[in-house]
Formats: structure tokens, sequence, C-alpha cells
């Protein structure tokens, strides 16, 4: 029997937007995985402050990515407490689910930070990376598109300006963003 293949695609979701979701799309599209799983950090590990509460970023993700039907939206982080460590989270992940076998999805963006993860060589043994290239960043072996370099601070600050980001966030992320008031006075 062949194990379930899950892709984890950890961020800090604040807002979601389009480089994530065309992430997705490519893993699920061109690499041989089952489902992803959308993992909010819950405190990130290099102090970055998260602008929207855990719960807004959570419903955020389930907007974002309600379009695809192998996309499951984990808490898995909120459950852990503490500062967020993909290696923790992968640890109690494969405890949790012996018959899967996990990838760990990344922008190559990410790349030229691993030295600073929690035991990075930990991380790719118990999930091997699917690197998706991302504009400004080298083309990763084995994927030969780039996803557009969307900055999430510059989101936010558009967001609190009132600018058209169309295309740039998914509408009915946009939607909850407006209806919740996330983002005013960040500009």
């Amino acid at each position: 029997m062949t194990a379930r293949r899950v892709a984890i695609y950890g961020g800090s979701f604040d807002p979601p937007h389009l480089g994530h979701v065309l992430s997705v799309a490519w893993t699920l599209s061109a690499t041989e995985v089952d489902t992803v799983w959308v993992v909010p950090t819950w405190k990130h590990a290099f102090d970055k402050e998260h602008c929207a509460a855990f719960e807004q970023r959570m419903s955020m993700c389930q907007l974002a990515f309600s379009i695809f039907q192998a996309v499951e939206i984990s808490d898995i982080e909120q459950r852990l407490g503490g500062t967020s460590r993909t290696l923790h989270t992968l640890r109690t992940l494969v405890s949790e689910h012996s018959d899967t076998a996990f990838r760990l999805l990344i922008g190559a963006d990410v790349l030229p930070t691993t030295d600073r993860w929690h035991r990075w060589d930990d991380v790719v043994k118990l999930a091997p990376p699917l690197v998706v290239g991302r504009q400004g960043s080298a083309l990763p072996e084995g994927c030969p598109i780039s996803i557009p370099n969307i900055n999430s601070t510059e989101l936010r600050s558009g967001l609190a300006n009132a600018r058209d980001l169309t295309g740039l966030v998914p509408d009915s992320v946009i939607e909850h963003i407006r209806s919740q008031g996330l983002y005013q006075g960040q500009g």
C-alpha cells in the first residue's frame, strides 16, 4: 500500500495572497502529492509579529484555499503552542500520521535562510523539500516556473490605505479583511 503523500505548507499567511495560492496550485498539479496541508504559524521563530490573530489567519486561509479540494488548513501549531518550529511540527505530524509521507513546500526565496532554521538537516530527513520558484530567486531544480514575488508587508500597507489589491489577494480574503477591519492603522 502506498503511503498518503502530503505537502506541508507553513507560513504566517498574514494575509494569504495569490503567491501562496499559485504555489499550492503548482504543487497539486505538478508534483507527486495527494494533498497540501496549510499550516499557519502560531508564534514565528524569527520573532516576526503577526498583524492578524491566529484565528483570523486560519479563516483567511480557509477562504484563500477553498478553491482546492485537496487542501486542508491545519491548526497544529496552535495545538503545540510556543514558538513554531518546523521540526517540532513535522515530528508531531509524523507521529500522528504514520501512514503518510511528508514533503515540505517552500519558496526558493527561503533556501538562503535555512541555516537559521532549527535543525534544518533533520527537517529535510522528515519532509524532503518541494521548492517552488519565486521571482527574484534562482529557479530551483525541477521547478520550471516562478511565482510572483508578492510582499505581505506591502499588502498590509496597501490594505490599511484602501489601495486596490485585485489580483494580489483572493477577493474572498479581501472581503473578509474589510468586513473584520483587519490591518487598519498599519500603513
